[in-house]
C-alpha cells in the first residue's frame, strides 16, 4: 500500500463527506467533531461491538456496491 500525504487524506476525507453528505452537511459535521471533545479511538471501539465480522463485512459490502457497479467493484477478478 502506498502511502499517501497528510493533505491528501484531509482531501480525499473531504470529498467522501461532501459526497455523502453534501456540502452543508459535511461542513456542518466538521463543526461538530471541531465543537466536541471527541475521543475517535473509543468511538471506533464501540461502533460495531454488536456486531459479527461477517456482518460487518457484508454491510459495508452492500454500501460499497450502492455507490460502486459490479465492474468497478471488479468483482470477476477473484
Amino acid at each position: 500500500m502506498i502511502q499517501i500525504t497528510d493533505t491528501e487524506i484531509k482531501q480525499k476525507g473531504l470529498d467522501i463527506l461532501v459526497s455523502a453528505l453534501g456540502a452543508v452537511d459535511a461542513e456542518r459535521f466538521i463543526t461538530l467533531l471541531s465543537r466536541e471533545p471527541f475521543n475517535y479511538t473509543r468511538w471506533q471501539r464501540t461502533l460495531f461491538i454488536d456486531m459479527s465480522v461477517e456482518a460487518i463485512s457484508q454491510r459495508a459490502m452492500k454500501l460499497r456496491g450502492d455507490s460502486l457497479s459490479s465492474s468497478e467493484l471488479d468483482i470477476d477478478a477473484h
